[in-house]
């Protein structure tokens, strides 16, 4: 958990991912397509992975464990979450707060 919190607060937004994951490709994109440069953790991709992997779906009491976002050090949640929040508006003052988006 301890590492989880450490990478998550090194950049202004991280995203923890799996790199054939489908919701994890549209996550990305959807930074990507604001203008957003996330810091990615492909899970599969990383010899500690699995135990990441773990640690996260114990922080969000579920079964699928990616993808994941931090905004700000902060964990936002999963896919819906995140797609709630750029829905409902409150991604973008998430995003200028943590200063990943300028404008």
């Amino acid at each position: 958990m301890q590492r989880i919190e450490r990478l998550a607060s090194e950049s202004a937004v991280v995203i923890f991912s799996i790199s054939s994951c489908c919701m994890c490709h549209a996550i990305k994109r959807l930074f990507c397509g604001m203008g957003v440069n996330p810091t990615v953790y492909e899970l599969d991709e990383d010899p500690r992975g699995k135990e990441i992997e773990k640690a996260l779906m114990t922080l969000l009491s579920t079964s699928s464990a990616v993808p994941v976002v931090f905004i700000g050090g902060k964990l936002v949640g999963a896919m819906d979450r995140v797609m709630a929040s750029h829905i409902n508006g409150t991604l973008v003052p998430l995003l200028k707060e943590a200063g990943a988006l300028w404008l």
